[in-house]
């Protein structure tokens, strides 16, 4: 009630107003959202955001699926999953600060080593192309072991003797993987990739603290234009307004995967 109702209550009342905390918020009806769907950084905060998503959940849930199965078929030990879910455990903001001194164009260890086989430097965080996938990549890092090990429990519950049919059948391992894994699996990799794209939606430490929404607003992510108008520009009515779009894009783009992935059926059954 205090922690996730009242704050969505109040983001929804103050995006009908002009609110900057120094005056009493003034009611303004649709004019914000008028004004968002007329705002091209907006729109363009947003197509940097998909194009994260995009790339951020499909590296990492292909990643976290292949670790997952590995562990399954290879070791259950308690170290094995310990060290595959260690970069969690890092903070984003303490990640992100290595990760930024890492790739620095200048002194970065990566690009002091790029330099020396030959490739050359790369601005990986300075460079408009660059940016937004090594963002991506920085938090398929940071998250695909605690990813992994949410499909690996998954993979707990799946009955071992359905995998002793499929073998007595003659059936190779990726026949089993494709015909018996992934359709059982169905359900959890759902509920995986929900939990996974609305967090992905909302990235912004790393962003904060890497680029600062550079270069150019090439990553602008949509949590960052929403900060610097709340924060930087005092336009809380505006931002709010802004949160309150991602709440429903995000609403509408969990039904459909709920949908389309069944994730309340199970074929085990």
């Amino acid at each position: 009630m205090v922690f996730y109702l009242w704050p969505t209550l109040r983001g929804i009342w103050l995006s009908f107003t002009e609110y900057n905390l120094l005056t009493p918020a003034k009611f303004v009806g649709l004019s914000n959202y008028e004004r968002m769907f007329q705002d091209p950084i907006f729109w363009g905060s947003m197509k940097v955001t998909v194009l994260y998503v995009v790339l951020n959940i499909g590296i990492q849930t292909i990643m976290a699926l292949l670790i997952a199965v590995l562990m399954h078929r290879l070791t259950k030990s308690t170290f094995v999953r310990s060290v595959v879910l260690s970069p969690y455990l890092v903070s984003n903001v303490v990640a992100a600060i290595v990760w930024l001194w890492v790739l620095d164009a200048q002194f970065g260890v990566f690009n002091q080593f790029l330099e020396w086989i030959g490739i050359g430097k790369i601005g990986f965080l300075t460079d408009e192309f660059w940016a937004i996938p090594t963002i991506a990549m920085i938090n398929v890092w940071r998250h695909m072991g605690y990813t992994a090990l949410l499909i690996f429990a998954g993979l707990q519950t799946l009955p071992e003797s359905v995998y002793e049919a499929a073998r007595m059948d003659g059936a190779s391992e990726t026949r089993i993987f494709f015909s018996i894994t992934m359709p059982l699996l169905r359900p959890i990799l759902a509920l995986v990739l929900i939990m996974t794209i609305i967090g992905s939606f909302q990235v912004f430490d790393t962003v904060a603290v890497t680029t600062g929404g550079g270069p150019a607003n090439a990553t602008n992510v949509l949590q960052m234009y929403i900060y610097d108008l709340a924060f930087g520009r005092f336009q809380f009515g505006y931002a709010s307004a802004m949160s309150v779009a991602l709440l429903i894009v995000l609403g509408i783009i969990t039904m459909i995967q709920f949908k389309l992935t069944r994730a309340n059926d199970t074929d085990l059954d």
